[in-house]
């Protein structure tokens, strides 16, 4: 155990960890399992690692009878998570809202679970002294995206409200596949700018001298120029058209996904593990920011003031909690609206569809929201004072308001 998670386990607080008891060692079941996760990503970095240093999981399920040895695999985006949770060759997984569409549309079977993440920043990132300075710049050029990915979606939901169209072709923006966010932001030969996530493009204009033009939360950076003004931080009047403003252009969410199987197999150690990441949350969002990223930093490679941006952009420590909400979802059901405007699915979602992708797991998350002492109470759910979306609890998915 690192110092740093040693002494998250001293200072914050009493853990839940200590409300089981343990059952004897020579009564567990012997159980492996395997969690995929995206390290170079954002909240979910953090928070796992947290969990691996403190073996939070194996003592929550230690506490049930189980004698859980867990296998971390670090994965560099969706794409190899989602085949290899398909194959049966992994448990839990994390993914973001593109990859989640395109599987319930073709009726695979998964279970989603927790936020893993949200509210990440995507950028559209360009060289030092580009002369692209705006959205319309874009027209005609080639532009890096992870193709199938959330990068991709941001920059469809940008082109949208900017340019009327979320389609790159429509705008003569010849795509490229850049399937590593370092790949993306090092903006190769060939390139002419990139949609990248935050702590990629941080890094690059560190090393790189790369700068960008606007972000997904619909304000511009510091190689803008246009309507909006000159520099960073202007908000740009088209983020207002968007259904997820104040969010902004795109609402990310990233959800941990189970293989149905792992839950039907051992549901005590689902709820082990939803009740391991509830701790690592709760525990990091009384943290220091910058305290915080360090627990990323082998991945991140960020100075500690710059990790701390990251940090402060992270719905689940904003919250302090990762039970889903109505809202959450339906993040994802107008995402999908938007990918048939993409050309990336040929119908929307139906919310029935949507919501059946939560069912599984619904009373699962209740039990362990319970036994993790009920945090937040039930008002916080649908809180209106905030800058995310929110609404009833995934354990209350039956009175989700119909949104077919």
């Amino acid at each position: 155990m690192s110092k740093l998670s040693r002494r998250v386990l001293l200072t914050t607080g009493a853990s839940v960890l200590a409300a089981p008891a343990i059952v004897g060692a020579q009564s567990r079941r012997q159980v492996k399992l395997s969690i995929g996760r995206q390290p170079w990503a954002a909240g979910n970095s953090p928070v796992t690692q947290h969990m691996i240093d403190a073996k939070s999981f194996e003592q929550m399920a230690a506490a049930v009878g189980y004698d859980l040895t867990v296998d971390y695999r670090d994965y560099p985006s969706a794409l190899p998570m989602v085949e290899a949770l398909l194959s049966g060759n992994l448990d839990f997984g994390i993914w973001g809202n593109t990859p989640i569409v395109r599987l319930i549309a073709q009726s695979q079977p998964l279970a989603l679970l927790s936020v893993g993440e949200g509210h990440l920043r995507f950028v559209i990132a360009v060289r030092k002294g580009s002369p692209i300075r705006n959205v319309a710049d874009l027209k005609g050029k080639t532009v890096g995206a992870l193709l199938g990915g959330d990068p991709y979606n941001a920059l469809s939901q940008i082109l949208k409200f900017e340019l009327g169209n979320g389609d790159p072709r429509a705008h003569g923006i010849t795509i490229v596949n850049t399937p590593t966010q370092a790949q993306a932001a090092s903006l190769p030969t060939g390139m002419d700018a990139a949609i990248v996530i935050h702590p990629a493009y941080l890094k690059a204009k560190a090393e790189l001298g790369a700068t960008a033009i606007v972000n997904s939360f619909g304000f511009t950076e510091a190689n803008y120029q246009g309507p909006a003004g000159e520099g960073a931080g202007h908000l740009l009047a088209s983020a207002k058209q968007s259904p997820f403003f104040p969010d902004g252009y795109y609402l990310h969410r990233s959800f941990w996904i189970a293989a149905p199987k792992t839950i039907r197999d051992n549901p005590p150690l689902t709820v082990a593990f939803l009740m391991a990441q509830q701790d690592a949350v709760a525990k990091l969002s009384a943290m220091d920011p910058g305290a915080v990223s360090d627990l990323a930093s082998k991945y991140w490679a960020l100075p500690r003031e710059q990790g701390a941006e990251v940090v402060k952009d992270e719905v689940l420590f904003k919250r302090g909690w990762c039970w889903p909400t109505e809202g959450d979802a339906t993040a994802i059901l107008e995402v999908s609206k938007f990918m048939v405007e993409g050309r990336l699915i040929e119908k929307p979602l139906a919310w029935p569809q949507l919501r059946d992708a939560f069912r599984l797991g619904a009373p699962l998350q209740q039990e362990a929201y319970e036994k993790s002492g009920r945090k937040p109470d039930a008002a916080a759910f649908a809180a209106k004072d905030v800058q995310d979306l929110r609404g009833l609890p995934v354990w209350q998915l039956d009175q989700w308001k119909d949104r077919t």
